[in-house]
């Protein structure tokens, strides 16, 4: 995703301000990273009996590999949530699906919060999309959350994913979701590229 790592994406939430995505310092954040993947409620990013240098490890791993990127969200400049992008047809469903030119495989974490602010994890969603469409090579986000995690389907839908049906990888059973720019900005009302 050139446009990230160039330089940090910022887009203003007409509710609650300012969102913005950097790359991701293996070393730098990994403490901060250690307590968000290790967190109850981040159960599905399967990291929660991960320690320090697991975390370091990971991302490290993540920053060297040609075709996996990490990124730090920011909301009002301070951390609050983490994004990588993935080139699917290289990574995570190689064999699963048929892979297109411009597909871009997504995760996203919000940080644990105790003043949880009301539409914030759709805001970063949307963030996260419109981040990745900034890109003007995306055509499409790919997506194979667990087929248990309802909430994120919902938050997938209300930003325009599609699913296609179960996939299984060998660490769980997935919903292979699809969102082209067309189904985002009919979804957000946001038009992608440099106007966002």
């Amino acid at each position: 995703m050139s446009t990230t790592t160039d330089s940090p994406f910022t887009r203003t939430d007409a509710e609650l301000g300012t969102f913005a995505v950097r790359p991701l310092d293996p070393f730098a954040d990994a403490e901060l990273l250690h307590g968000w993947v290790t967190h109850p409620k981040a159960s599905f990013w399967m990291m929660q009996e991960a320690s320090l240098p697991d975390v370091e490890r990971e991302y490290m791993r993540i920053a060297a590999h040609e075709h996996h990127d990490a990124f730090i969200g920011l909301h009002e400049g301070r951390p609050a949530f983490l994004m990588e992008s993935y080139d699917p047809a290289e990574l995570e469903l190689v064999g699963l699906y048929e892979a297109q030119p411009g597909d871009v495989g997504m995760h996203f974490l919000v940080a644990p919060s105790d003043t949880p602010l009301h539409g914030f994890t759709r805001a970063v969603i949307t963030t996260v999309m419109a981040a990745l469409f900034a890109d003007p090579a995306t055509r499409r986000v790919v997506v194979e959350p667990d087929v248990r995690n309802t909430a994120v389907h919902a938050l997938n839908e209300a930003v325009g994913f599609v699913p296609d049906g179960p996939v299984t990888k060998p660490e769980k059973e997935a919903l292979l979701s699809f969102c082209t720019r067309e189904q985002f900005e009919a979804a957000t009302g946001l038009t992608t590229g440099e106007s966002i």
